[in-house]
């Protein structure tokens, strides 16, 4: 069998097993498993299937036929271009979500020209919203603060490798940055109703952390109690971004509003053009 057919073999399997996007699960696997580029793989597609690693294919594309996430089973995911290690201990990374980076990036560079703004990601999980702008804007003094232990481990990890400048703290949201005046906040906190985790998709449902999908009973829980929490702060942000659920956007905004710190409130739409991004502006 040479690699395209070990390639068929397992996506018809997966689609089977009810595995969707079964072909780009099955080429991800199978890449990393063999070390190539996407380049090097397609080029190899005719080449015999290396027999060393069969059995490890195998135990692969079995994983992801048990709904596995792909991202865990390799160990890895990207992220604005960069490698993020991740585990069962933290959320995978969303494509979404490097829109929220971007605009906070932009609105920071406005706000502080050449500045160095204090940031803070809350509830950062494997940091990828932490290293991406500490990456884009190397003078920001980047804080990431998550209440698991273990989630921080995760991004203590990444931004090591990374090579990126990130304090890490543990705690509950803006707990940990009691006393502290952050110039901008960012957050991409869990936000799925209690009742709807149950009819979310296996590979999240049964593999992703219940603690970073749960926003309580509507979903807002975190948002609440991140605008409770504003008073622990010396100041609040002059720039703050939210990640959040389909049909929620209009309450996240009404709760910045009545915050009353921020003079802007923006509204972005993620590439299915859902609104999935709050932003507070403090003109």
């Amino acid at each position: 069998m040479n690699i395209s057919e070990a390639l068929k073999e397992a996506s018809s399997f997966l689609a089977e097993a009810g595995i969707w996007e079964a072909e780009s699960n099955a080429r991800l696997l199978l890449g990393n498993l063999l070390g190539q580029s996407p380049a090097a793989f397609l080029a190899a597609q005719r080449e015999p299937f290396p027999a060393e690693h069969k059995a490890a294919w195998e135990a692969a594309v079995t994983r992801k036929a048990a709904g596995e996430p792909a991202q865990y089973i390799i160990g890895e995911q990207e992220f604005y271009g960069l490698p993020f290690k991740v585990s069962p201990t933290v959320l995978i990374p969303r494509p979404e979500t490097e829109l929220l980076v971007e605009r906070i990036a932009e609105l920071g560079q406005r706000l502080w020209p050449g500045g160095s703004p204090a940031a803070a990601d809350i509830g950062t999980g494997s940091g990828a919203i932490a290293a991406a702008l500490k990456s884009l804007r190397p003078a920001w003094q980047v804080t990431a603060t998550d209440i698991s232990p273990a989630a921080l481990e995760v991004a203590r990890d990444n931004a090591r490798r990374l090579e990126l400048d990130i304090a890490f703290k543990q705690g509950n949201l803006l707990e940990p940055l009691a006393g502290e005046a952050p110039d901008l906040i960012v957050s991409n906190p869990p936000y799925i109703p209690a009742r709807d985790i149950e009819g979310l998709q296996t590979e999240v449902r049964d593999y992703e952390p219940r603690s970073a999908l749960d926003g309580g009973a509507d979903g807002l829980d975190p948002y609440r109690v991140m605008m409770e929490q504003l008073p622990l702060l010396k100041a609040p942000p002059r720039l703050i971004g939210f990640e959040l659920g389909m049909g929620q956007a209009g309450d996240v905004a009404e709760l910045l509003r009545r915050a009353g710190h921020w003079t802007e409130i923006e509204i972005i739409k993620d590439y299915a053009g859902i609104e999935r991004h709050v932003i507070g502006i403090d003109l």
